[in-house]
């Protein structure tokens, strides 16, 4: 009987290395999606998200060999390279960042599931919530908006996002600490108890 197995990523990139096409195919479906929302909650742009996400696979294809596994993961390096990128395009143009933009996919998604519930008050009161949300993390200062996407929203490890940011892991539990305690004067002083109160007892949850 032959067992099916998911090859790993290091796997699909040792193929891919030694010219397999398909397993260049397969990471790209894998990771794709991952680096374009975490570009997209970064900067807010979905131009700039889809030319990170462009970018990381061209360096990919480039710079493979350049992967040291004993350094963390492959998602991690992906993770890493999309950072660098999205930097650099926001210290090109700040416009960029512009709070709301991009997300008509994700909205209508979360709109679509909420639809099917029996509260309409009450999905208002979530999409309100949701949006108030993600207005407060694109408004946070980079080196906490960062922390927060990659733990909260895309729960990364510590040890994960050290890697992705180049830094020591009691740095990412003080920046996210103080991060998540941005988010709920933000959120407060908006006038969203309800989201405050939720980035609180996630704060708790993560602590």
């Amino acid at each position: 009987m032959t067992v099916l197995t998911t090859p790993s990523d290091n796997e699909l990139l040792r193929l891919m290395v030694a010219g397999d096409e398909s397993a260049f195919v397969t990471l790209y479906r894998r990771r794709q999606g991952g680096i374009y929302r975490f570009a997209l909650q970064m900067s807010g742009s979905e131009a700039i998200a889809e030319d990170v996400t462009q970018e990381v696979f061209m360096v990919l294809m480039g710079e493979a060999k350049n992967y040291d596994p004993a350094k963390g993961s492959l998602a991690a390096y992906l993770y890493g390279i999309a950072r660098n990128h999205v930097l650099r395009s926001l210290s090109r143009d700040r416009s960029f960042v512009s709070i709301g933009e991009g997300y008509e996919e994700d909205g209508e998604t979360a709109h679509k599931q909420l639809i099917a519930q029996d509260d309409p008050l009450g999905d208002l009161t979530r999409i309100e919530t949701i949006e108030s949300v993600r207005q407060a993390v694109t408004a946070l200062p980079t080196h906490y908006r960062e922390v927060v996407i990659l733990c909260d929203l895309h729960e990364m490890s510590y040890a994960e996002a050290a890697q992705v940011l180049g830094c020591a892991v009691g740095t990412i539990r003080s920046r996210l600490h103080r991060a998540r305690a941005l988010l709920i004067e933000k959120l407060r002083a908006t006038g969203d108890p309800g989201a405050a109160s939720s980035i609180a007892n996630s704060a708790r949850c993560f602590a």
